[in-house]
């Protein structure tokens, strides 16, 4: 099966150039203009109840399931993108004050330059020249360290993940599980879609703690 998703998107834009575009005057607030009158309420309609789930077919034996929406559904899944997301804003934020350093840097030169003596402005220059590589350089790094950081936690999901789809393989006794995306499913009966079950089974592990649930006793036979 091909590699759950677990950000949103691994793109991070770290821009270090700094932008010398002059702000645009403030324009004076424009007057409200007068509120219509607010039409009569009209009767809510009655909530429309959500579909009943589709049974599964009794005795089909192939199913599929949707990676991606179990990793965006399940508890688990949203947990590890958070962490994603959370690594992402920090190095964005970080990128932002090297910029803003960067930005105020050239301001100062473009500024001051020619008042400055030589040392000082080829000192300030220098400044510039080294800001700009380490810029280039935490873009990388940090592009990086949101892939490894992403890697990881994929494979965290899956190892919690795939599990689960075995033992509905087991419980519904299919010859095969399949990926949706993978399998370029277009059109099929919705009662195989075992998705929101895998959901429903991956977060009751969560709540356990990470452990599966226990299975169920086999039955005593009623002494006779």
């Amino acid at each position: 099966m091909r590699g759950v998703v677990i950000s949103a998107s691994l793109a991070l834009v770290l821009s270090a150039a700094p932008v010398f575009a002059q702000a645009a005057p403030a324009r004076p607030a424009a007057q409200p203009a007068a509120r219509p009158a607010a039409p009569a309420p009209a009767q809510a309609a009655p909530a429309t109840p959500p579909p009943a789930p589709v049974p599964f077919p009794a005795g089909a034996k192939i199913a599929y399931v949707n990676l991606q929406q179990i990793a965006n559904l399940s508890a688990e899944g949203k947990s590890l993108t958070a962490k994603v997301q959370a690594l992402m804003t920090k190095k964005q934020t970080d990128a932002a004050t090297k910029s803003k350093q960067l930005a105020d840097a050239q301001q100062k030169l473009q500024q001051s330059g020619a008042l400055m003596s030589d040392a000082a402005r080829d000192a300030l220059t220098k400044d510039i020249e080294r800001m700009n590589v380490e810029g280039q350089r935490f873009q990388q790094d940090a592009q990086t360290e949101i892939n490894e950081l992403s890697q990881q936690l994929q494979n965290e999901f899956q190892q919690k993940l795939f599990p689960i789809l075995d033992s509905l393989v087991k419980e519904r006794e299919l010859h095969l599980l399949l990926s949706a995306a993978d399998a370029g499913i277009v059109a099929g009966n919705p009662g195989i879609d075992l998705t929101l079950e895998a959901v429903r089974k991956l977060d009751e592990r969560t709540l356990a703690g990470g452990k599966p649930a226990a299975a169920p006793a086999p039955a005593t036979p009623a002494a006779k």
